[in-house]
């Protein structure tokens, strides 16, 4: 497939980001008009939109704000959310997904986001672009509204797997470090792992050895670790990021996205109760404008694939407008600021001794060995 300029090529100075078009729920409609709010307040910023290109140059056309800004990849082929992963890896090339992806790997883009199939997404990913040296489990990370200055923090993993052992914890606590110092601007992060309590005594086996390897690395990658930490604390101000399993990540993060909403539905439903409510509610629409934007889960949408060679991003799948570039906006961010070579750079710096000070015995050997892991 070769590239089709719209109008005039892309400026050569401009941070390309690849989009998948076709994989969210609400159509490619949905995902031009993102990427053209994303335009509008970023002239650095160009795309190659990925999917059938006699649907999508109509739709760039009617965006005069993406003018000479998009170069497009004709695939006809898309990436449904009930396709198996392993059913698109051997036979999805054809797919806007995997045209998006080749993108990234062929250094045409910096980055890439798509709203669709996450478990395709990730396991494409792998594929294609393959996990940085050391990486065992890539991971997803996300941000999530906090009481922090920076109002964010980090969570990771959100569900790209849902195990991890201590190694894997450790990982993810060096790469959502780095994620933190280039995406929030936090120079020295504070790392929390999420347990059933903050005692010592607490959790599993895996989480204790996790404790203790975390702790032993965190000068050496320039991060403060808090310890133990609770599900309360995940959206509070006692960590930067937080490091969990994809399972209880996953978890998390829906029931988060659930409960914002169901307290904007009944905050709607209480100013709407009586003549008074209704005045109170006019009278406070300020504030409550400024709660809504902070709570709104579309403007922090985008979960970042971790531990890998490129920067991917998956958009959330019903996603509109103001959720596709919010996530636009992540890749361009972390594209612009080298995030991809910085975080290959820290897990080689510390994968050596991690992998030195964590030994499997025997039995632990022999049991990844039957799964294949190593």
């Amino acid at each position: 497939m070769t590239a089709q300029p719209d109008q005039n090529p892309a400026n050569a100075e401009r941070i390309i980001i690849s989009v998948d078009a076709m994989g969210g729920d609400n159509g490619p409609s949905v995902v031009v008009s993102g990427i053209a709010k994303s335009a509008e307040k970023n002239p650095d910023i160009g795309f190659i939109l990925h999917g059938p290109t006699e649907i999508l140059r109509p739709l760039v056309a009617k965006r005069s704000g993406l003018k000479g800004r998009v170069e497009y990849r004709d695939t006809p082929d898309v990436v449904a959310m009930e396709d198996k992963p392993s059913h698109v890896m051997r036979n999805g090339k054809s797919t806007s997904m995997w045209s998006t992806l080749e993108s990234v790997r062929n250094g045409e883009a910096q980055g890439a986001v798509s709203c669709g199939n996450t478990g395709a997404l990730m396991a494409l990913s792998v594929i294609r672009l393959r996990k940085l040296p050391g990486v065992n489990r890539p991971a997803i990370a996300i941000l999530f509204p906090s009481r922090n200055p920076q109002g964010f923090n980090v969570m990771l993993d959100a569900g790209a797997d849902i195990r991890a052992d201590p190694q894997d914890l450790l990982q993810y606590a060096l790469m959502g470090a780095s994620y933190a110092r280039n995406g929030l601007d936090l120079k020295r992060p504070r790392i929390g792992l999420l347990n059933v309590g903050t005692e010592e005594h607490k959790g599993r086996a895996e989480l204790k050895e996790a404790q203790t390897l975390i702790a032993r690395f965190a000068d050496q990658a320039s991060f403060e670790f808090v310890g133990f930490v609770e599900g309360s604390d995940i959206p509070g101000n006692a960590a930067d990021v937080i490091v969990t399993d994809g399972f209880t990540g996953n978890v998390a993060i829906k029931t988060g996205e659930g409960t914002a909403s169901m307290i904007a539905g009944l905050l709607r439903e209480a100013f709407q109760y009586s003549f008074l409510s209704r005045l109170a509610s006019v009278l406070a629409i300020t504030s409550l404008g400024r709660l809504k934007k902070r709570i709104d889960p579309r403007r922090v949408n985008g979960g970042i694939f971790l531990g890998l060679n490129g920067t991917v991003v998956k958009s959330h799948g019903s996603a509109d407008a103001t959720g596709v570039s919010a996530a636009v906006k992540l890749a361009f961010r972390l594209a612009r600021s080298g995030f991809s070579e910085k975080l290959a750079a820290r897990v080689a710096s510390t994968v050596e001794l991690a992998q030195d000070a964590v030994e499997p015995p025997p039995d632990r050997a022999e049991q990844q060995e039957d799964e294949g892991r190593i």
